[in-house]
């Protein structure tokens, strides 16, 4: 049988999906209890819009509900008492300079349930983020993509505490 897979996150990330699993249980649910409730009063459910919206919204709120469970049984907490402060880890911030464009980016590596590049986050599990584990200030980061091989030089990074 293979091992499940963990879910690494950060203590801030396990906070934020716990806090959003309990919101859904407790408020949505009764939120999403009460509109169906009062669809029900206005008669014939055949042909009510607001009833149906409601069903839909219960059905993502349960499908959520779902995800986050399974996500958070399987959730492991980085373990920062390993973590070798000279070296680019979990749960670091890092600024990098693009070799060929000589464009800076900052990027924290999360976890990939964690990881939105738009907000500035990368999975550790990423091309980027793979070949920046262990890197240190100053060292250049060979990544390989379809376009070819992207150069990285790690200017800093720091970890939040």
């Amino acid at each position: 049988m293979a091992e499940e897979k963990k879910n690494l996150l950060t203590r801030e990330g396990l906070q934020r999906y716990e806090e959003e699993l309990h919101d859904l249980k407790v408020n949505k649910r009764n939120e999403i209890a009460e509109k169906l409730k009062e669809a029900r009063a206005q008669g014939d459910l055949s042909e009510n819009a607001e009833y149906d919206a409601a069903k839909d919204e219960q059905r993502d709120i349960e499908a959520r509900i779902f995800e986050l469970e399974q996500l958070l049984k399987d959730a492991e907490i980085a373990d920062e008492e390993e973590i070798d402060e000279k070296k680019i880890s979990f749960g670091t911030t890092v600024t990098i300079l693009d070799k060929e464009t000589k464009e800076e980016m900052t990027y924290t590596i999360k976890g990939a349930t964690e990881a939105n590049s738009l907000n500035g986050t990368i999975s550790n599990e990423s091309p980027l983020g793979k070949a920046l584990i262990g890197a240190k200030k100053g060292q250049t980061v060979e990544v390989e993509c379809p376009a070819g091989t992207l150069k990285y030089k790690v200017i800093s990074f720091s970890r939040e505490k």
